[in-house]
């Protein structure tokens, strides 16, 4: 009797392959492709995936990396490695390390140590995309995470980094001489401080806003309840009830000097009360609006990608 050798499988390899998610392997590089069934995907191997371009996500706060799914598939729909940072919605609780410093209480908060916890999840899922190609990596970043990545980039530096995209992310403080509550306890303050605009000049930077609702003053006549709401948490952040926003977060305030602007129609700020009849910018609808900033137009032919100029936010 001949004893064939039986073939070794990949050590870290499940048999039942389709159970594994892109959004729950933040340490590995596994992809496969959208046209193979979902019972025999197969590995791509890290060879073949040199020169491709990632993209790595960043969850806005109370958001978990399952609520991005529809975006990471949009994007690997397009040949792109994906990875997102391993963040829970109770990983979002370690924020209250903040309230034991005295800073908090007074209004001076730094990001670091507050939120290194946020940090060294997208410093994982960076260095898995490095592992998985040597290409460049886009940073894309939904709400809080927008000026988190910038702290990241200051922090761990921008090495293999080209492009910065945010989503509804609330990029500037209150404005000083209006003297409002900082809602960050100063650390978006700190941030607009010592990382203004587009910082970092070797990365390419794009801010996405949507308008969803326009804010009215809580006291008069004019508006709606709806929009007296939104209009005071509009006040809070960027002095000025009556703008347009996505219902979290103003226009005025998503968007960083120096970016290319893109303010979409009809878009709210989160996939937590979203829905077919409120899209939000992970929406199939919506992606395809704002992808483009995402990636250059040499690596797809079939997806044409121009980055324009930055133009002024929409009132």
């Amino acid at each position: 009797m001949v004893h064939r050798p039986q073939r070794q499988q990949h050590p870290g390899l499940l048999q039942n392959c389709s159970n594994i998610s892109v959004f729950e392997r933040p340490a590995l590089s596994i992809r496969w492709s959208a046209t193979t069934p979902r019972h025999c995907r197969r590995l791509n191997t890290i060879a073949e995936a040199k020169a491709q371009r990632a993209v790595v996500i960043l969850p806005g706060l109370g958001n978990n990396s399952n609520d991005y799914k529809a975006v990471g598939e949009a994007l690997e729909s397009r040949g792109l490695h994906v990875q997102c940072a391993a963040v829970t919605r109770p990983d979002w609780l370690r924020n209250a390390a903040g309230l034991r410093q005295i800073e908090y209480w007074t209004g001076t908060l730094e990001p670091r140590p507050t939120v290194d916890w946020y940090l060294n999840k997208v410093d994982d899922a960076v260095k898995a995309a490095k592992q998985a190609t040597d290409g460049p990596i886009t940073v894309l970043a939904h709400s809080a995470g927008g000026w988190l990545s910038r702290v990241y980039l200051l922090g761990y530096g921008t090495e293999q980094i080209d492009r910065l995209v945010t989503l509804g992310s609330p990029h500037q403080a209150p404005p000083k001489d209006l003297k409002l509550v900082d809602q960050t306890r100063g650390i978006l303050t700190w941030v607009t401080d010592n990382v203004p605009g587009n910082f970092h000049k070797e990365v390419g930077y794009a801010t996405v806003a949507g308008k969803w609702l326009k804010g009215a003053k809580l006291r008069g006549s004019g508006g709606s309840l709806a929009q007296k709401l939104v209009g005071l948490g509009y006040q809070q952040v960027c002095g000025d009830a009556e703008v347009w926003g996505d219902g979290i977060t103003p226009v005025p305030a998503a968007h960083l000097a120096g970016a290319e602007q893109l303010t979409l129609e009809g878009v709210y700020h989160s996939p937590l009360g979203g829905g077919t009849d409120r899209p939000w910018y992970g929406s199939p609808e919506i992606i395809d609006q704002w992808i483009r900033v995402v990636y250059e137009k040499e690596l797809d032919t079939k997806y044409q990608v121009e980055v324009g100029d930055m133009v002024a936010p929409q009132n």
